[in-house]
């Protein structure tokens, strides 16, 4: 599901993708030096982005330093670490961790089950040290299998689920940003959870796999209604970063809030348009 929340490199100056890209692997030294190699697969762009606007809030006091890795052997690369990069790695872990196991139960998936057996050691110093953040997890993948199982035709409560997810994880400490920093969270995570369906409604149509588009992708006017939704949550979750302080990093940041969460969109929803267009020749 996750992997939306990227960059528009095409629209960042070089200076801010070269920075987006050293806290990239900032989190992948810090997956490394905590968890070792077997954790640096898990990274994805959407904690990237944690980092960047933790980093840019908080303006924690951060380290710039040039590493090798398995990626790219060549070169050094550089590398931007803090706390608020190691708390992004935790979550990182944490997240695919339970996605690794929720796909082992969910299809049986005996590769997923093997890879959560590697991560387990690891993921358990971060369930001790953040609880709640734990508790949010599985109460989320609870919720979302009784949605699942029960085929509940109600968006906003499926999407509710993974906003509320999100949202516990944004909001890192308990100070005067928490509430806005859960309600950007809470309206990216939704976000993320339609813009997966939407990917996938075609997908799950043939496999009868449960999408909360189900019904509304039989309406002729699903590509604009769905455009609308995505928009609204995209606009909520752009208001509240906008209520937050933030002045480094904010170039980054707007470009993924403005711009790089559509990409994908762009391209399926161009995709789709094209095969209609040619569906509509042949008839």
């Amino acid at each position: 599901m996750f992997g939306y929340v990227t960059i528009k490199k095409e629209e960042l100056k070089l200076k801010d993708f070269a920075k987006y890209q050293a806290y990239y692997c900032g989190i992948c030294q810090d997956l490394k030096d905590t968890f070792g190699m077997q954790a640096q697969p898990t990274l994805t762009y959407d904690m990237t982005f944690l980092a960047v606007l933790l980093s840019g809030l908080y303006e924690s006091e951060t380290s710039m330093e040039k590493h090798f890795c398995a990626a790219h052997p060549a070169r050094r690369h550089p590398c931007m670490r803090n706390v608020c990069t190691e708390y992004a790695a935790d979550m990182n872990l944490m997240l695919c961790y339970y996605n690794l196991l929720d796909n082992w139960r969910d299809e049986g998936s005996r590769r997923s089950y093997l890879a959560a057996k590697v991560l387990r050691n690891s993921c358990r110093r971060v369930l001790e040290e953040y609880p709640k953040k734990a508790r949010a997890v599985r109460r989320y993948l609870k919720r979302l299998h009784e949605c699942e199982n029960n085929r509940v035709d109600n968006l906003d409560l499926a999407a509710g689920y993974t906003g509320e997810l999100i949202g516990e994880i944004f909001a890192w400490k308990k100070d005067i940003w928490a509430k806005d920093l859960y309600r950007l969270g809470f309206y990216l995570g939704k976000f993320i959870y339609l813009m997966d369906a939407y990917e996938d409604v075609e997908k799950d149509r043939q496999t009868g796999n449960y999408n909360p588009f189900e019904t509304l992708a039989h309406c002729d006017d699903f590509e604009e209604k769905a455009n609308g939704i995505l928009t609204m949550m995209a606009a909520e979750a752009a208001r509240a970063f906008e209520r937050l302080p933030v002045l480094e990093n904010a170039d980054i940041l707007r470009n993924i809030l403005y711009a790089g969460i559509w990409e994908r969109y762009d391209k399926i929803a161009k995709k789709r348009r094209k095969e209609t267009e040619s569906s509509g020749k042949r008839d």
